[in-house]
């Protein structure tokens, strides 16, 4: 374990480094941020501006989802998109097989080689939002750390399921589309989930899990989130993650290198 956490904080420094030779590049990505933030806010706004609301979810609460799901868009901005991205591209040009000879865990590799400043202020835009809704609505500090524990049960499950998607580029080189599909699928999650009709509740739910990712935090964080919801939230993170496990070293023997 040892061994592993040298190996990340020199991935890490060294991907810094690297990026911080472009520093313009973060004024960018804040704009980028901000940019898209004004829309989702504008987009919830456009619900809300006639005393119109979401059954059982204020304007003030349904911020609290929204703060969330920017952080995971600015989780998946610094850590998955640079590298589970990338998957494809060494599955293309033959670079997975250097990964493969590697003396570390090639899932640990290709998940954790780099990491993207440039998402970070998506990770903050969405506190502030969380700061200022939980202002609003007299929240303790009780509940945000309440929160934590669902919403990093949901960041385990973007990841795993991220990853299993990457995985299948060993079958299917270019399945670009299919991320984009993903990433436009879990844009439903800016949302509580009452805002969809049953059938698509239930397909957000157990289908493709976006309930798990903001609205089962979300609820947690304002103290009325059941403990069966945050146990079923950890249940299907480290199911995702063995089935990522699984699923990678399934897609491994289906590899041919590239070099061969």
């Amino acid at each position: 374990m040892q061994r592993y956490v040298s190996l990340l904080k020199r991935f890490w420094e060294t991907a810094i480094a690297a990026e911080l030779e472009y520093r313009a590049n973060f004024a960018i990505a804040s704009l980028s941020s901000l940019g898209s933030l004004s829309g989702s806010l504008f987009g919830l706004f456009l619900f809300y501006r006639n005393n119109y609301t979401f059954e059982g979810w204020s304007w003030d609460e349904a911020l609290i989802i929204l703060g969330i799901f920017t952080i995971l868009q600015g989780f998946a901005g610094t850590l998955l998109s640079p590298n589970l991205s990338k998957i494809v591209e060494q599955v293309q040009s033959g670079t997975l097989d250097f990964v493969l000879l590697k003396p570390i865990d090639s899932q640990f590799w290709l998940s954790l080689r780099t990491v993207s400043p440039w998402g970070m202020p998506d990770i903050l835009f969405g506190l502030i939002i969380l700061g200022y809704a939980g202002n609003r609505l007299y929240l303790p500090l009780q509940g945000y750390l309440w929160g934590l524990l669902p919403l990093a049960f949901g960041l385990f499950s973007l990841y795993s399921l991220w990853f299993i998607l990457g995985a299948t580029s060993i079958w299917f080189v270019k399945i670009y589309n299919v991320t984009e599909v993903l990433r436009g699928l879990l844009e439903a999650g800016r949302y509580p989930m009452v805002a969809y009709p049953v059938a698509y509740r239930f397909f957000f739910t157990f289908v493709i899990p976006v309930a798990f990712l903001t609205t089962v935090p979300a609820e947690a964080i304002l103290g009325r989130g059941s403990g069966g919801w945050i146990f079923a939230a950890g249940g299907l993170a480290i199911a995702l993650f063995i089935a990522s496990r699984l699923f990678w070293r399934f897609a491994l023997r289906f590899y041919t290198s590239a070099s061969s």
